[in-house]
């Protein structure tokens, strides 16, 4: 057969629904996909196709695949880096000009091929479709085998032409365990899940800290079950949110850099920190200052690398989320606490509610972003998925949004603006039967505005909220120190024109929806989950609101 009909099938085989490409690229690929029912999505930029991927991958845990010609490669691999951070399996296919046009300023040609390799875990090269079974089912491989990570495989012609006009004798051989994530659970060695046990069941005042890899793995019940067991406190990273519901006793809410005080106070009272499916990063630790130097550490990871790198381990164990802590529930006991440290920490989360709870019921006129996420709290369906950007959108969603169902789902933005409207169709294409609601602010929306014609031209039917105040105001604060004061030329460095977005939705064939008022919230959002067109919410609110920023105990 020739590459353009193996590469189809092998995705096909792998169980991909959708592919998120800009054109032309593999077009007779694309032809033999339309057969087979993948869903093409055509998009305006290529990182908008790499978020889309994103999103697909992180909601379905199969593999998302986007795809460009050889003059898009840089803009894809821009577009892995939040794959890469955010631990998601997205395969890039792009296409380079031959050997005898390279070197010799060829027409829209550099080497792309070296800026993969900061953003996968596997990138290479096909020359010829005899190749194509062997590099495919190694990307497969890569992408959903240890912690998941984006794979690339560059075709040859500067639209991966190779892919029409080669053939070879191949067979599309499916691996099974390969097709989602993840994809081997390797159990904990006995040996480190005692010594880890031993630690926890002489700790005073432990808590969990549940990672990305608790929600990869599908390890939420074992969390629960092992949090009630020892009476322990359980915080998140981002990654992690929703892995046990927020309203529960034992959750103290997101910890780090994006956190509720409450939660980032507990961690730091804690005498021992139990890291499940997480790396300790930057963000989950407000960089490394939360929980303190020096306090004892448990680590659970997949990858046996990740272990210590942050925090020197007391016990470290290597193995599957899901593996690991139900290993741990066979040998621990009760733990033999009295449950006054649970309830320390339960008095903190209640705190927390208290001091913000004239917030959440505000009435204020322009709306402030509290109030808003109350709304979204009380609003969201049982089997939501919630896609949320970084920066402020990723504050307010971490911190003041709750999830309290078992379906609820999560996603967040590693670190590129914009990131969450264009994911979150990549969200919907994996799961179009559950309701999708992005949270951005309206400087993250402007990135990948045009993808509103994709959303509506292929049926993609989100409901976007813009929590849109008019600005950039996450960096207002450094402006007026560098200006001296408010005012001035300052405000060109952080406010944009005042500009409607439900009427820009409006125009592109939308549903466009715009809120004024605190009260209108609630109204806005049913109307919008219930319309056959993808919405956008447009929610006036304060400028001069800025989003609660990290506490760091003394």
């Amino acid at each position: 057969m020739n590459g353009a009909k193996y590469l189809a099938e092998m995705l096909h085989g792998c169980g991909v629904g959708s592919v998120f490409f800009v054109p032309f690229v593999t077009n007779r690929a694309l032809v033999e996909m339309e057969r087979l029912g993948i869903q093409r999505v055509l998009c305006h930029t290529e990182k908008a196709a790499a978020y889309m991927a994103d999103g697909y991958a992180r909601v379905s845990h199969r593999p998302g695949v986007a795809i460009a010609q050889s003059v898009g490669a840089a803009n894809l691999a821009a577009g892995l880096q939040d794959a890469y951070l955010g631990r998601a399996p997205v395969l890039a296919i792009t296409g380079r000009r031959p050997a005898i046009q390279r070197y010799r300023d060829g027409y829209q040609e550099v080497n792309h091929w070296p800026l993969f390799e900061p953003v996968t875990k596997y990138n290479v090269y096909a020359d010829a479709a005899s190749e194509l079974p062997v590099v495919l089912r190694q990307a497969f491989r890569e992408m959903t085998s240890g912690s998941p990570a984006p794979a690339h495989v560059e075709l040859l012609g500067f639209t991966a032409e190779m892919v029409e006009t080669d053939e070879a004798e191949m067979d599309v051989v499916v691996e099974e365990a390969f097709k989602s994530y993840p994809a081997f659970r390797p159990r904990p060695d006995p040996e480190s899940i005692r010594a880890a046990a031993k630690v926890l069941e002489g700790a005073k005042r432990p808590v969990m800290v549940a990672g990305g890899g608790v929600r990869a793995s599908g390890a939420e019940k074992e969390i629960v079950a092992l949090a009630e067991r020892l009476r322990t406190p359980v915080a998140t990273s981002l990654n992690g949110k929703g892995t046990i519901a927020e309203d529960h006793e034992l959750s103290v809410g997101v910890v780090g850099s994006y956190s509720r005080w409450c939660a980032n106070r507990v961690v730091w009272e804690a005498d021992v920190v139990l890291f499940v499916g997480s790396r300790a990063g930057g963000m989950t630790t407000e960089f490394w200052r939360v929980p303190a130097e020096g306090t004892t550490t448990v680590q659970i990871d997949i990858e046996a690398a990740a272990i210590g790198s942050s925090y020197p381990t007391m016990a470290g164990v290597q193995g599957d989320a899901k593996a690991s802590i139900q290993a741990l529930l066979d040998v621990l006991g009760d733990g033999g606490r009295d449950g006054a440290w649970a309830e320390r920490a339960a008095g903190l989360v209640q705190e927390w509610r208290e001091e913000l709870e004239p917030l959440f019921m505000s009435d204020a006129v322009p709306v402030r972003p509290e109030r808003l996420c109350r709304e979204i709290t009380e609003f969201l369906p049982d089997d939501a998925v919630l896609v949320s950007d970084t920066g402020h959108a990723g504050i307010w969603t971490g911190t003041m949004i709750d999830l309290t169902r078992p379906g609820q789902n999560f996603i967040r933005c590693a670190g590129s603006l914009g990131w969450a409207f264009p994911a979150a169709l990549g969200a919907k294409c994996a799961a179009p039967e559950r309701p999708v609601i992005c949270f951005t602010g309206d400087g993250g929306f402007w990135y990948h505005l045009s993808e509103l014609e994709t959303a509506r031209r292929c049926g993609i039917n989100t409901v976007t909220v813009v929590n849109n105040n008019r600005s950039l105001n996450q960096g207002r604060a450094a402006v007026e120190r560098a200006y001296g004061g408010p005012g001035g030329g300052g405000d060109a460095l952080w406010v944009f024109d005042d500009i409607d977005f439900a009427k820009v939705a409006e125009s592109m064939g939308c549903v466009g929806i715009r809120v004024t008022e605190p009260g209108e919230i609630a109204g806005a959002l049913k109307e919008a989950l219930a319309m056959d067109r993808p919405v956008v919410v447009d929610v006036r609110s304060d400028p001069d609101v800025l989003a609660p920023t990290p506490v760091v105990p003394e």
